[in-house]
C-alpha cells in the first residue's frame, strides 16, 4: 500500500470509528436526563445533567495532560482506551447504579419500559465498541528514515529513546505554549465566543431534548420527538458545516457574516423556544409538565428549533476553527487545546446549572454570552483582516 493510500485508509477508518462512537454517545447524552428521570422512582437516584457536567469538567482538565499521555502510549492506544471509556459509560444505562453512573462519567471525561431501555443501550454499547475496535485497523505510517543494514541494535535503541524524549519535550512545550496563549488578547477575546459554544452545546445536546420529552401536551409522541429532534439538529450541523466549511475558502467577505448569521439563527431559535416551551420543562418531574407556554406548544416549531440550533452551532464552530487555524497555523495544538478547555468548562457549568434554572433563565444566559461572544469574534476577525492587508494569504486556510 502506497503512503498516500495508507493515509486515505487511516482517514476513512478514523471517520467510521468516530461515527460509530459518537453516534452512540451523542444519542445517549440526548436522552440521558429523560431516561434517568424515569428511573429515579426506583433505588437509582441520579441526574443526567450532573453526569454530563462531570464528563465535560473532567474533559476540560484532561485537555491539559492529554498531549503527554499520547506522547507516552501513542495515539492508537490512546483512542482505543478512550473508546472503552465511552462504551463503559453507555453500558451503565443497561443496569444503572448511582455510584457506577457517576464513576463512568469521570472516566469518560478522560476520554420507556425496562426491557426497551436495556435493548436500546445494549445496541448503543455494541455500536460504540465496534467503533473502538476499528482503531486497531489504523496503519502505521512508513518511517521516513529507513535504517541501513549495517546499523547496530544499539543505534536503533538509541534512536527510539531519543524519539521518546522528543515526544515528551514536544508535550511539555505544547503545555507551556498553551499557558502563554491563554493571556494573549486574541485568545482572551475568542474565549468569550468559545464559552458561548460550550453553553449552547449543553443546551442542544442535553437540555432541549429533555424539554421536548417533558411536555405532556405533545401526547404519546413526546418521547419519540427527542430522537427526531436529534436528527434535525444533525441535519442543521451537516448543512451548515458543508456550506460554510467548504465555501469559506472562496469567501471574500471573511468570517464575520457567517458568525452574524449563526447568532441571528440562534436568537430566532431561542425566541421560538421561549414562546413554545413551558418554563419548568428542563427540571420537570418524571410525570412531565402541564404548564402553559406563551403559545400553544407545537411539535413542528419544536423540530424547527432543533434544526436552527444545529445550523447556528455549525456557523460558530466552522468559523472558530478557521480563525484559530489562521492565527495559530504554526502552533495549532496549544490553541485548539485552549479552545476545547474553555468550551468544556462552560459546558460543564451549563449542565450543572441546568439542574436548577428554569428555561427562560437558561436562554437569557445564552443570549448574553452569544451577544458578547459575537462582538469578541468580530474584533479578532478585524485584526485578522489587518494581517491579510499586510500580505498574508487569508483565503488559504
Amino acid at each position: 500500500m502506497s503512503p498516500e493510500s495508507k493515509k486515505l485508509f487511516n482517514i476513512v477508518i478514523l471517520g467510521v470509528a468516530f461515527m460509530f462512537m459518537f453516534t452512540a454517545f451523542q444519542t445517549c447524552g440526548n436522552v440521558a436526563q429523560t431516561v434517568i428521570r424515569s428511573l429515579n422512582s426506583t433505588d437509582f437516584h441520579g441526574s443526567g445533567y450532573t453526569s454530563m457536567a462531570i464528563i465535560y469538567g473532567v474533559f476540560s482538565a484532561s485537555n491539559l495532560i492529554t498531549p503527554s499521555v499520547v506522547a507516552i502510549v501513542g495515539p492508537q492506544l490512546s483512542m482505543f482506551a478512550s473508546g472503552l471509556f465511552y462504551s463503559m459509560y453507555i453500558a451503565v444505562f443497561i443496569q444503572p447504579f448511582t455510584w457506577s453512573f457517576y464513576t463512568a462519567s469521570v472516566f469518560i471525561g478522560i476520554a420507556a419500559a425496562e426491557s426497551d431501555r436495556r435493548t436500546v443501550f445494549i445496541a448503543l454499547t455494541v455500536i460504540s465498541l465496534v467503533g473502538t475496535v476499528l482503531f486497531f485497523l489504523i496503519r502505521k505510517p512508513d518511517s521516513e528514515n529507513i535504517l541501513g543494514e549495517d546499523e547496530s541494535s544499539d543505534d536503533q535503541d538509541m534512536e527510539m529513546n531519543e524519539s521518546a524524549q522528543n515526544n515528551m519535550t514536544k508535550a511539555v512545550d505544547a503545555f507551556k505554549k498553551s499557558l502563554k496563549l491563554c493571556v494573549t488578547k486574541e485568545m482572551l477575546l475568542l474565549s468569550v465566543t468559545t464559552a458561548y459554544t460550550g453553553l449552547e452545546l449543553t443546551f442542544f445536546s442535553g437540555v432541549y431534548g429533555t424539554c421536548i420529552g417533558a411536555i405532556n401536551r405533545f401526547g404519546t409522541e413526546e418521547k419519540s420527538l427527542i430522537g427526531l429532534s436529534g436528527i434535525f439538529i444533525g441535519i442543521g450541523e451537516i448543512l451548515g458545516g458543508s456550506l460554510f466549511g467548504l465555501l469559506s475558502k472562496n469567501n471574500r467577505f471573511g468570517r464575520n457574516p457567517v458568525v452574524l448569521l449563526g447568532i441571528l439563527v440562534h436568537f430566532i431559535a431561542f425566541y421560538l423556544i421561549f414562546l413554545n416551551m413551558p418554563g419548568d420543562a428542563p427540571i420537570a418531574p418524571v410525570e412531565g409538565t402541564n404548564s402553559n407556554a406563551y403559545i400553544r406548544s407545537s411539535k413542528e416549531v419544536a423540530i424547527l428549533c432543533s434544526f436552527l440550533l444545529g445550523l447556528g452551532d455549525s456557523c460558530f464552530n466552522t468559523q472558530l476553527l478557521s480563525i484559530l487555524g489562521f492565527l495559530y497555523s504554526e502552533d495549532s495544538a496549544p490553541a485548539f487545546a485552549i479552545f476545547k478547555f474553555v468550551q468544556s468548562i462552560c459546558a460543564a457549568v451549563a449542565f450543572f446549572y441546568s439542574n436548577y434554572l428554569l428555561l427562560h433563565w437558561q436562554l437569557l444566559v445564552m443570549v448574553v454570552f452569544g451577544f458578547f461572544g459575537t462582538i469578541s469574534f468580530f474584533t479578532v476577525e478585524w485584526d485578522a483582516a489587518a494581517i491579510v492587508a499586510r500580505g498574508s494569504d487569508y483565503r488559504s486556510i
